[in-house]
């Protein structure tokens, strides 16, 4: 019995070791935090509540927000970003969401920070890029009589890539942000800028220059006159 209680006694304490240590490991995952943005009504682009759900189960920060609300959440994003020694923040839109984070990332370098990426799903009014910065990636359909191409306007100092779509006929302006294909392209591109950096090793030691001193002698007031002379004289340069 003895025996018995003292093996729940190990387990527990171990238990009590090693959780404390997997949350750290689940917090630590990741870095910043990722802004998504439905299109119209707030009830389509649900392919945005998908994908926020993915990149949460990776233990990513993501919400999922109406494309109205932009001007709030690039103020919230700024202050999110300046309070907590600057991580990354990344915006996704699709429709008139993807309009939506644009003007976000164009609002939160106003106020003094950039997002790290802006992803945009078939953006339909915005067709230009201002004065922002970091990397843009914007997958579009020109044929579908909804999405547009991005160029880039007058101060913007960052990246930008478009992903043209045209010739995938099962893809369409109603369906684009819901591909499986295009979240785990996403996903991979978050994860590259939120991964925790890791420290730099520390330097080896130079055992050389570690090598213990030697000894002084018995008595000092018996140090020879060359020596020290050769510790009055300067360097020579």
């Amino acid at each position: 019995m003895k025996a018995g209680l003292r093996l729940v006694g190990a387990l527990v304490a171990a238990l009590a070791f090693l959780l404390p240590a997997s949350f750290s490991v689940a917090s630590a995952q990741s870095i910043g935090k990722v802004y998504l943005m439905r299109g119209l009504a707030n009830v389509f682009s649900q392919g945005m509540d998908d994908l926020g759900a993915k990149l949460r189960a990776r233990g990513i920060d993501a919400e999922v927000y109406e494309h109205g609300r932009w001007p709030a959440l690039a103020d919230q994003a700024v202050s999110f970003a300046k309070t907590r020694g600057r991580p990354p923040v990344i915006i996704i839109g699709h429709s008139l969401g993807a309009d939506a984070a644009i003007k976000m990332a164009e609002r939160m370098t106003d106020l003094g920070v950039s997002p790290r990426l802006v992803v945009t799903f078939d953006p339909v009014g915005v067709t230009e890029i201002g004065r922002t910065s970091g990397r843009f990636i914007n997958y579009y359909q020109s044929n579908n009589g909804f999405g547009k191409r991005l160029e880039t306007g007058p101060g913007f100092r960052g990246q930008l890539v478009n992903r043209n779509l045209d010739d995938l006929g099962a893809i369409d302006h109603f369906n684009i942000e819901k591909s499986p294909k295009l979240h785990a392209e996403v996903i991979a591109a978050i994860v590259s800028v939120t991964r925790p950096r890791r420290p730099k090793p520390a330097p080896a030691p130079d055992i050389a220059t570690q090598a213990a001193p030697a000894a002084m002698p018995a008595s000092a007031d018996t140090t020879s006159a060359s020596a020290v002379h050769a510790v009055s004289k300067p360097a020579l340069q």
